[in-house]
């Protein structure tokens, strides 16, 4: 049972959250090389806005605001899930290679498969999640011993080396292409936020529907995992079982998010660390908190990164990287002194 007093904690956390989120995108609609009036923002939203205020809200920021939102919720979402199944605080799909995994495939589908554009935007979800589920199946076999089972860093190695050979992969794929296939490719490996329009966002929409309740309802199950195989065995886990629906559900959720948004690593690793140092290492009380953070970390690193540089800005990726990098070596010194 949940104390009153930390459950009271969470709520007070959910709601900071939800203001800094209103806030971010209140500033972030307002900023750009079309800027916006603030005091013309709420007019706008209700349908009073002229036409060069309702493309520029409508057709521009709206739109890749609620991207960057649902798409951190995502990869926060799938590092908590990871790093609860494998034990291991480095743990983050970006980091393992699941998301070079989804980008090998998306780079397939776009370059040599000829699709129209209507099913092109559906389709992407769903080649991401192949090749991301491929390639966390190869790293989890590599990293499982019959003896010991599931080895923590092993994983986390064997994952990095994985995604420095998919990203490879994706270059000697672009090597002989038309350059504005290149250019693609290139900034989806920036992570440059390019799928900014209304259908990429009813294209991730249904996985995070049907994932985040499900996870949700998986959460004792993620703490019970957490603890020793013998006493997860002795509380009633299939635990094999229950690990791989867990990674299917973690690569789902991380497939769904790069396929729009491009490889963007870190968010998975910072976000579940952040909540947990909030509201404690249960499962129910910091997945809510960690969704949230993730979300508000990537609209955050959007919107500085679109305005600091002219004429493109910064991409997300970059920006996130810039805060994730330091993040990971700190974990990893920690992690090697205990």
């Amino acid at each position: 049972m949940i104390h009153p007093v930390i459950r009271r904690k969470q709520q007070l956390i959910l709601c900071a959250l939800l203001a800094l989120i209103m806030i971010t995108f209140v500033i972030g609609a307002g900023l750009g090389h079309s800027s916006l009036s603030y005091d013309r923002l709420i007019p706008t939203l209700l349908g009073h806005g002229t036409f060069k205020e309702d493309f520029v809200l409508y057709s521009i920021r709206l739109p890749r605001m609620i991207i960057c939102l649902l798409a951190g919720m995502a990869l926060a979402l799938s590092g908590a899930i990871l790093q609860g199944i494998t034990k291991n605080d480095l743990a983050d799909p970006g980091i393992i290679g699941i998301n070079s995994g989804a980008g090998v495939a998306v780079t397939i589908l776009f370059l040599f498969f000829p699709i129209d554009a209507g099913s092109f935007v559906y389709l992407l979800p769903l080649a991401a999640f192949v090749g991301a589920l491929i390639t966390a199946c190869l790293i989890y076999i590599f990293s499982y011993n019959r003896i010991s089972g599931l080895q923590p860093v092993k994983l986390v190695l064997i994952g990095v080396g994985f995604s420095l050979a998919l990203s490879g992969m994706m270059i000697v794929l672009i090597s002989a292409v038309d350059y504005w296939k290149v250019d693609f490719i290139a900034k989806w490996l920036a992570g440059n936020i390019w799928g900014s329009d209304w259908p990429y966002i009813w294209a991730i929409i249904p996985w995070l529907a049907i994932l985040v309740p499900f996870t949700l309802y998986k959460a004792n199950r993620l703490n019970l995992l957490g603890l020793s195989e013998p006493v997860a065995i002795g509380a009633g886990v299939s635990v094999e079982k229950e690990r791989i629906v867990l990674l299917v559900t973690a690569v789902a959720l991380a497939a769904s998010a790069v396929s729009v948004i491009g490889g963007i690593a870190f968010i998975g690793l910072i976000a579940p660390h952040i909540a947990k140092g909030l509201v404690g290492p249960r499962n129910q009380l910091f997945i809510p908190v960690a969704i949230l953070i993730g979300g508000f970390l990537l609209m955050l690193a959007d919107t500085i990164g679109r305005n600091l540089v002219d004429p493109d800005g910064i991409p997300a990726g970059i920006m996130v990287a810039l805060i994730g990098a330091p993040y990971f070596i700190f974990l990893l010194l920690r992690k090697s002194t205990t």
